[in-house]
């Protein structure tokens, strides 16, 4: 009895006639949605239409460009048109998606004090108040993925040295560094974690929820939107959101793009480049500061001024 993967692949080979490239790029497209939801151990066949949204809003605050989000969608929308004509499933869980338009706006980014606000809306009275305070710091400080967050390891911190080693896309490794306060927050929480009963297995995981257990991506998700709340902030505040804000104030402070490449984890520049769109009134006045044609310009207009001669 064939797989349901194989079972589509010779769908859209003979039943919908799809040149070799459509079917790779749709085959393609579902194991990018089948990575995203194994973190919540379920098969493609029982993803929700919740889950399916949240990995659209998550591709596209990658930076994907508009264009690839819609033929993503339209690929997983092929997927589970053909679940339902061959009667593996009885719903569409894509019904209600859209597909982006072009030009669609990148994700929300936070202020500096937006951010504050979240912290400070944590309850540090309940139990897991310090761990969720630690888990903004490391989001904001460090600018991590939520799969490289609950699967970051007690011995591949470097406290001292104020490094963490981290897993990311493709399991490729990279040092980030952490910041002071991310390095408090954590050796604060160590105390509480100290306490749990820790399941077999999750030793070595930094972050665990009440049972001692792994946190999953959609609790992340949870304790975001709700300090967000909590914060009385109205954007729409995701934990890519921190990562986002991450990237984009560093640029605006003057750090160099392929810095923020390495310290993200990106393995092109382009992907990169899409903070760059945020702020064109900063990069404008970047160029107008430090190329000099611009300066010698600015000089000689200074030159001519009443008093300068």
């Amino acid at each position: 009895m064939l797989s349901i993967p194989d079972e589509y692949h010779l769908y859209l080979k003979f039943e919908k006639a799809l040149s070799n490239n459509t079917i790779e790029a749709y085959e393609s497209d579902l194991l990018k949605l089948s990575g995203y939801l194994k973190d919540a151990h379920l098969s493609l066949e029982a993803a929700t239409a919740e889950q399916l949204r949240d990995f659209i809003i998550e591709i596209s605050s990658l930076g994907i460009h508009p264009r690839s989000q819609a033929r993503i969608l339209s690929s997983i929308k092929s997927f589970y048109h053909f679940l339902i004509y061959k009667d593996h499933r009885s719903d569409d869980p894509t019904e209600l998606l859209e597909s982006p338009k072009i030009g669609l706006r990148l994700p929300e980014v936070l202020s500096v004090k937006e951010i504050d606000a979240i912290v400070g809306a944590i309850d540090l009275s309940k139990q897991e108040g310090q761990r969720n305070k630690a888990i903004i710091e490391v989001l904001y400080g460090s600018g991590l993925r939520v799969s490289e967050l609950i699967g970051l390891q007690l011995s591949k911190l470097y406290l001292e040295e104020g490094y963490m080693l981290v897993e990311g896309k493709g399991s490729k490794q990279r040092l980030v560094p952490l910041s002071p306060q991310s390095i408090k927050q954590i050796g604060l929480w160590k105390t509480d974690r100290n306490l749990l009963s820790i399941k077999k297995g999750n030793e070595d995981l930094l972050f665990l929820n009440r049972r001692g257990s792994k946190l999953t991506r959609a609790m992340i998700f949870t304790i975001v939107k709700e300090l967000a709340l909590l914060a009385g902030i109205r954007k729409n505040v995701s934990p890519h959101t921190f990562r986002h804000s991450f990237a984009t104030h560093l640029l605006e402070n003057g750090a160099n793009l392929r810095a923020i490449q390495q310290l993200l984890g990106h393995e092109s520049i382009t992907t990169t480049e899409l903070y760059t769109h945020i702020d064109v009134h900063y990069l404008r006045q970047t160029v107008m500061d430090c190329h000099p044609l611009y300066r010698r310009k600015r000089e000689m207009e200074l030159a001519q001024e009443p008093g300068q001669n």
